[in-house]
């Protein structure tokens, strides 16, 4: 027999205060360009909109989602290698860009 432990969900990361002078992302609609998506890390979907920092065809971009009434909106930050994507993401999180 096993017995099986019930953790609570992991809720990913939760965005800092966004700064008076932050960047602004060049969010663009979602478009279909890999086969595969790798969801890395990703922010507490507990919110409207949460985010993903994903990976795929050896690239990386921020995906936005953003849910209100039941509609779902989806977009990408520009693909880029893997620092600097991994970069935006930090200031994503800490509230320097949005």
């Amino acid at each position: 027999m096993v017995d099986v432990v019930w953790k609570e969900r992991h809720h990913g990361h939760h965005l800092g205060p966004l700064q008076a002078a932050h960047e602004v992302i060049d969010w663009r609609p979602e478009r279909p360009r890999a086969d595969r998506v790798r969801v890395k890390e990703h922010t507490c979907d507990c919110r409207a909109t949460f985010y993903e920092l994903c990976r795929a065809g050896g690239l990386m971009f921020v995906r936005r989602t953003h849910r209100l009434r039941g509609a779902v909106t989806m977009h990408e930050s520009p693909w880029a290698l893997s620092r600097r994507v991994e970069e935006l993401w930090l200031r994503l999180l800490i509230g320097s860009a949005r």
